[in-house]
């Protein structure tokens, strides 16, 4: 039950990245995300709905042309942890890049989201 109510946050909040116009990203972001939400972004700590939805409207207007967020893997959660795959594309074969987020849910809501973004390197042995 608990990682379907996840799922629902996740697949909302990555819903926002494919709005069909970027009026709906906030309201897409205010279904998934408490109004309080920690964004641990490739730019560092920001608080807020809107710090997000900056992000989400930032990679919305990639140079390469609007992309698609996908989530590429099943939701993993532990408790109120969950983890995912990621995938965002660019049309016509641009840039894609992968990662992982680790979203911590309150109240059936994300209230922080931890993103790490590209492939982990193998450790030197």
């Amino acid at each position: 039950m608990q990682e379907e109510i996840a799922r629902s946050a996740i697949d909302t909040f990555i819903s926002a990245f494919n709005a069909s116009d970027d009026r709906y990203v906030t309201s897409l972001l205010s279904q998934a995300l408490t109004s309080d939400v920690v964004f641990w972004g490739p730019l560092g700590r920001s608080e807020g709905i809107a710090a997000v939805e900056r992000f989400v409207l930032d990679i919305r207007r990639h140079p390469a042309g609007t992309g698609t967020m996908v989530r590429c893997s099943a939701v993993d959660m532990p408790g109120e942890w969950a983890r995912y795959q990621w995938v965002f594309t660019t049309p016509d074969g641009g840039p894609r890049l992968a990662g992982t987020d680790v979203v911590h849910l309150r109240r059936s809501l994300i209230d922080q989201v931890i993103v790490f973004a590209g492939e982990i390197e193998p450790s030197a042995s």
